[in-house]
Order: structure tokens, then C-alpha cells, then sequence
């Protein structure tokens, strides 16, 4: 039977190996980045909003054709 402690101490060292070989971005990319998915969340809200109104006022222009 292995002790529990030994394998969260084999996970520990292992995770942080792992992490020392990562690149990590530089403050300027990673501003950069942010203003980019901040963009791009602005734009797909507004996609979303107008095809949500413009679908909207269809079905409802639909439904009053038909009563």
C-alpha cells in the first residue's frame, strides 16, 4: 500500500516541474491579450444582441401576420 502522503508529495514536485517549463507571458503581451478577449467578448455580445432583436421582431412580426 502506498502512503497517500508520498503520492500528494510526488504530484507537488511533478506540477511544479512542469510549471518551471512553461513560457509565461510578458506584462506588456499579457495586456495586449486581455484587450483583445475584452474586444472580441464585446463584439460577440453585440452579434448575439442584434441576431436575438432581429429574430425577436421576425417571429413577432409572424405571429400578428396570422391572427
Amino acid at each position: 500500500m502506498v502512503n497517500p502522503f508520498s503520492r500528494v508529495r510526488i504530484f507537488y514536485k511533478e506540477t511544479t516541474s512542469e510549471l518551471s517549463k512553461v513560457t509565461w507571458p510578458t506584462a506588456n503581451e499579457l495586456r495586449n491579450y486581455t484587450f483583445v478577449v475584452l474586444f472580441m467578448v464585446a463584439l460577440s455580445g453585440l452579434y448575439i444582441s442584434v441576431i436575438d432583436f432581429s429574430l425577436f421582431n421576425l417571429v413577432s412580426y409572424i405571429t400578428q401576420m396570422f391572427r
